[in-house]
């Protein structure tokens, strides 16, 4: 019988089929992001560890500098596929791929850099939040502090309330969406800008529980049927410089069960709450959308239950 890590882990978490690969590789704005931030915080003779390294690539981007990495991968297909592509590649040799769960390694020594690609839009479905603080607790336990640099060091999340269309040829289909977050949005009209839910900084303890309510106002007449989640990932701040160096996920986008018609001027008030790592439909189901009236009842009912 698999426990519900190792269920969870196989439908995505540590456990991306070797194929899917290849997007992340393509991906243009992911590769030279990271590239970039480890360039920034890898200084020569480091040495790193990457948690969940699939083909290699991010620890091959620390290979440069670093004197040694450790590439932890738990897929034994993909241990085989990064272990090949790092011998037809310079510096390749000093990574050393260990097939391994996340969750339980440690390296042999003390590390300067740790680098972790387990993200996912709103950090749902992907076990970042609890790889990296089981890890922090690990390496105290073990070596002491100070705690390594994190790559990603920080998350950013915000939402925002669209009216989406779902019409395919002629046929209606409300389904989650993925869309690129630098293109012009086909078929979503933004009825408020984008409200920040929650950041995640991993040189602090991080929470799994992710709670939030708000309000928007309404600047466009129209019909709310979706919410937009947005992931801004801080791979490396540069202090020097006063600026970051950041990943956007691509933007996810979540049908309401119920739409809403709205006036510029109205007031949407919405709330939801989930844990990082939890399916995209624990997520959806949380979502409550609507005028102030109904949340003042809910939090009426919560009072009288507690």
């Amino acid at each position: 019988m698999l426990t519900e890590r190792e269920l969870e882990s196989s439908y995505l978490g540590q456990f991306i089929p070797v194929h899917y690969h290849h997007n992340m590789l393509m991906d243009n704005r992911r590769m030279t992001g990271f590239k970039a931030a480890i360039d920034h915080l890898v200084a020569p003779g480091a040495k790193v560890l990457e948690l969940g390294g699939g083909t290699g690539v991010l620890s091959w981007f620390a290979a440069a500098k670093a004197e040694k990495v450790w590439c932890v991968e738990y897929n034994p297909d993909l241990v085989r596929e990064a272990r090949t592509f790092l011998s037809r590649n310079v510096n390749g040799h000093k990574v050393e791929v260990v097939e391994a769960d996340a969750f339980d390694y440690l390296p042999p020594e003390p590390v300067d850099v740790v680098i972790c690609e387990m993200i996912h839009v709103a950090m749902v479905r992907e076990k970042q939040v609890q790889v990296i603080e089981a890890f922090k607790q690990r390496y105290l336990e073990k070596f002491g502090g100070p705690l390594p640099i994190f790559i990603p060091e920080a998350m950013i999340m915000a939402v925002q309330p669209l009216q989406q269309d779902y019409c395919f040829e002629g046929y209606n289909a409300p389904i989650v969406q993925f869309r690129e977050a630098t293109f012009e949005q086909a078929g979503s009209i933004e009825l408020a800008p984008p409200a920040v839910y929650t950041m995640l900084d991993f040189t602090q303890n991080v929470a799994e529980d992710i709670r939030w309510q708000g309000a928007f106002v309404i600047e466009n007449d129209g019909v709310v049927n979706a919410l937009r989640f947005v992931t801004k990932n801080i791979l490396a701040v540069v202090m020097e410089q006063s600026t970051t160096i950041d990943w956007l996920n691509h933007y996810m986008t979540l049908p309401l069960a119920q739409a809403l018609t709205v006036k510029a001027g109205d007031q949407l008030c919405v709330s939801f709450a989930y844990r990082a790592g939890c399916s995209i439909q624990s997520l959806q189901a949380s979502i409550r959308a609507g005028d102030a009236a109904i949340f003042t009842v809910e939090e009426q009912t919560e009072t009288i239950a507690a």
